[in-house]
């Protein structure tokens, strides 16, 4: 992402995982406020954690001071194994977790997702009210309602999502949210990938989050 990305690997149920952390800027944080995991879109597809969106989603907890960490799902990049639906992905993405435990064992947590990382990420959160341990707070962009069997979320979480959305219709969205109450926040003219109009989710994050 920048100089101060730092590589790394973690051993997954299935070989290893490669990843990335990405600390804020030290003038602005002494230390991280906390600690945000992002996934990224579909594997199948293109999706890795270098994703244009994944990149600005990282951007966006920077700025709010968070440590970031992203990881290749199985079979992209130089992480090992196949893709598994999602089942395997959050599983890693635990572990992931626990990785990062080790070096930030107190700081709130945060979720990002993007498109198949949304699907990822709420069935992340879902294990971590089981286990009474909520990340603080979701932020879902595309989200995969429609696509995948999206579990509810809590109500604080932030949803942003293109109009034109091409892969995953907005009215999706929408039938999804409406039963949680929760506001989805819509680009106008964006599609699936935010062409010309990545620069709203990263503001959008930061402006959205005391609220």
């Amino acid at each position: 992402m920048n100089a101060q990305t730092q590589p790394f690997f973690i051993a997954g149920a299935v070989g290893q995982l490669e990843c990335a952390l990405d600390l804020p800027a030290p003038d602005t944080f002494a230390v991280p406020r906390g600690l945000a995991l992002v996934a990224h879109p579909h594997p199948l597809f293109g999706g890795t954690m270098d994703n244009k969106v994944v990149h600005t989603l990282a951007r966006g907890f920077l700025a709010l001071g968070y440590a970031t960490v992203r990881m290749n799902f199985r079979g992209v990049g130089k992480s090992e194994g196949v893709h598994d639906e999602g089942r395997g992905e959050t599983d890693d993405m635990a572990l992931l977790l626990e990785h990062m435990r080790q070096q930030y064992p107190d700081l709130p947590l945060a979720l990002g997702g993007f498109s198949f990382g949304t699907f990822v990420q709420s069935q992340l959160q879902q294990r971590q009210i089981e286990a009474g341990t909520p990340a603080e707070r979701l932020v879902l962009v595309g989200t995969a309602a429609g696509k995948w069997p999206m579990p509810t979320v809590p109500g604080n979480s932030i949803l942003i999502h293109g109009e034109l959305d091409e892969t995953i219709p907005l009215a999706w969205v929408l039938d999804w949210a409406r039963p949680q109450d929760i506001p989805v926040i819509v680009i106008p003219g964006a599609d699936h990938f935010f062409h010309r109009r990545l620069q709203h989710i990263k503001n959008l994050m930061v402006e959205m989050w005391h609220r």
